[in-house]
């Protein structure tokens, strides 16, 4: 059975082609959520669900769009999935396990935004229980399929979320990731898998794994439905102790597709693992071969300290962090737990404190070794996992196979890293492959830009059917389609926000002045600080400024993220020629600073030091 982005009546799932089939009146959210739920009963054999939602339980939020406009809410009508260790007010969360089952009365603070935001839940899904394992097969609620090959895993241990986007049941789903969850069932089922930076997304409503690790992950068709989604859902959150906020606020929250060539961390041949699956090897390398020809350049990391991070995972103390999770049943009433996750959970009350320092210690020392690599490369890229096991295969050997599935996933939390798992090739037996990007703290966009350039350039395909993923909102424009901006401050080459031209696949033109004819001013606020230019023909100088070309699609974005004062208006350079650039309304300069003598942003921040 291969991945369906449509529905049997023909409609696309994703969030695009959702929205336009509202606008024009040929679908409505009720008649999605129908078929859904008919849909549904044709893979009730997959056991993707623990409670899918009937008609009266949806009403409430389908009632509820009437009020909502659909250009303010970005989700309107917009169905995904739960993970059943994720709270939905007034729906049992089991967490896998019917003895620890709880009915929450509010919803968890994601899956509320999401719902302000105009989205749909569709249902509860499956996991490994208490989100232990990566398969998909721990649970009392029958193993999850995998959404192409019914024999095979569908991965865990969000594993009926990601196989209710793959089966079009839903267009996102929601998961969880401390080991690799949101990403090794991204792979197995041929979708973009967001493992955010721990944080970002609130864990309040979540049942724990390991809490100091978990994050709530997002299942989607392509980057720009999980870019959407990820934007409704994060936000800082007082009530989670490991909620953090955006340091760079709107600034860090641009996504694009990233352009120009790419310097990428990858392993060397010695240290990957495929664990005898050629078919996955293989695809492996020609990823690597397609990408080397779209402009991707590779530089190998010594991946030991990684690996020896992800050893301590399970193998370390930090197991404990299960066993306190699910302590009460564990001490109460053991045999209520899945026998594999029993196994594992159950020994994690005997560490000892000293050992979590000593952990602790070595990872803080193995960590420097690592960021030193990752600051050399513009991301580390990985296969998700090595193999891909049959069902039989994973429940022969269930601890040994999933240790393996997380030899490229486990390090991740443990270091404080975003990562965003992305398909790339069909292996030749007609199964997903995929790789992961990995990026330090809060690159979360930076990697869904990286990961887009790759879903433009690598389509997919399924026997006789290609499958594309979803054309980019931010496709590339003929060579010759740029426009040219002036910029004089924090946009400079090595200033803070920089990026947002590099993101965007700029290119510095040149360097040069403007005409003698303008003053700078230091602005108030910040970080981080910023200059304003003024036209000032009786008392200007020449000030040192930038002109950077940028795609002309993503100028409008680029403009639209410009704070006031600050504006676009066309500036005068030193030959005479006018382009666009960086000016300031004459108000934001009251009070301001003015270091025209300086002749330069650069020479102003060095006089601060």
């Amino acid at each position: 059975m291969g991945m369906q982005l449509e529905a049997q009546n023909g409609l696309d799932m994703g969030f695009a082609a959702l929205r336009s089939a509202y606008l024009s009146g040929t679908s409505t959210p009720e008649s999605v959520m129908a078929d859904i739920r008919e849909r549904a009963a044709d893979y009730k054999d997959h056991n993707i669900w623990i409670h899918l939602l009937t008609e009266a339980e949806q009403a409430v939020w389908l009632d509820a769009l009437k009020d909502k406009d659909m250009e303010t809410h970005p989700l309107w009508g917009i169905p995904f999935a739960i993970k059943d260790n994720i709270d939905l007010a007034g729906i049992p969360t089991t967490a896998g396990c019917d003895a620890f089952a709880y009915k929450p009365e509010v919803s968890a603070q994601v899956v509320q935004q999401l719902i302000d935001a105009g989205a749909i839940p569709v249902g509860k899904t499956n996991l490994d229980q208490f989100a232990t394992g990566l398969n998909g097969t721990r649970s009392p609620y029958g193993a999850c399929h995998n959404s192409f090959n019914y024999d095979y895993i569908s991965g865990g241990s969000s594993s009926g979320s990601a196989v209710a986007v793959a089966l079009g049941l839903a267009s996102f789903s929601l998961g969880t990731d401390t080991a690799g969850s949101g990403r090794v069932p991204a792979c197995f089922n041929n979708l973009v898998g967001v493992k955010p930076s721990i944080g970002l997304l609130s864990a309040t409503g979540l049942v724990p794994a390991c809490r100091s690790l978990d994050c709530i992950t997002i299942f989607a068709y392509n980057t720009d439905d999980a870019n959407t989604a990820l934007a409704a859902a994060e936000g800082f959150d007082a009530r989670d102790g490991y909620s953090r906020a955006n340091p760079f606020d709107n600034q860090a929250r641009h996504y694009g597709l990233r352009t120009g060539e790419l310097t990428v961390g990858v392993i060397p041949a010695h240290q990957l693992q495929f664990f005898g699956d050629e078919s996955y090897e293989k695809a492996y390398l020609e990823t690597l071969a397609l990408l080397k020809d779209q402009g991707f350049s590779f530089q190998e990391i010594d991946y030991a300290p990684f690996d020896e991070i992800a050893k301590l995972l399970y193998e370390g103390p930090w197991v404990s962090e299960r066993y306190i999770a699910a302590q009460p049943l564990i001490d109460d009433n053991p045999e209520a737990i899945f026998p594999v996750v029993r196994e594992i959970i159950a020994p994690g009350g005997k560490p000892p404190a000293t050992a979590l320092f000593q952990a602790q210690y070595r990872i803080r020392d193995l960590q420097q070794t690592c960021m030193q690599q990752m600051a050399n490369v513009d991301c580390l890229l990985t296969p998700t996992a090595g193999r891909h096991f049959t069902i039989a295969e994973m429940l022969a050997e269930p601890i040994k196979r999933n240790s393996e599935l997380g030899y490229y996933t486990n390090f991740m939390n443990l270091i404080d890293l975003a990562s965003i798992a992305v398909p790339t090739v069909m292996t030749d037996n007609d199964m997903p492959f995929g790789i992961t990007l990995v990026g330090p703290t809060f690159s979360d966009r930076m990697l869904m830009s990286i990961a887009n350039r790759i879903q433009q350039v690598l389509p997919l395909k399924k026997g006789a059917l290609e499958v594309m993923a979803a054309p980019s909102t931010t496709s590339p424009v003929g060579n010759n389609q740029f426009i040219d901006v002036m910029v004089c401050g924090a946009h400079l080459a090595g200033q803070p926000l920089n990026w947002q031209l590099t993101e965007r696949g700029a290119h510095l033109k040149t360097t040069t002045t403007t005409a003698s004819t303008y003053r700078m001013y230091a602005l108030a606020g910040g970080p981080p600080l910023r200059p304003g230019l003024v036209l000032d023909k009786d008392k200007g100088d020449a000030i040192e400024v930038e002109v950077w070309s940028v795609p002309a699609q993503h100028f409008g974005s680029f403009v639209a993220g410009i704070p006031a004062p600050l504006g676009i208006g066309k500036v005068i350079l030193a030959d005479g020629s006018q382009v666009a650039g960086f000016i300031c309304e004459p108000y934001g300069v009251e009070g301001a600073q003015d270091i025209t003598r300086l002749k330069g942003w650069r020479a102003y921040l060095d006089s601060l030091k």
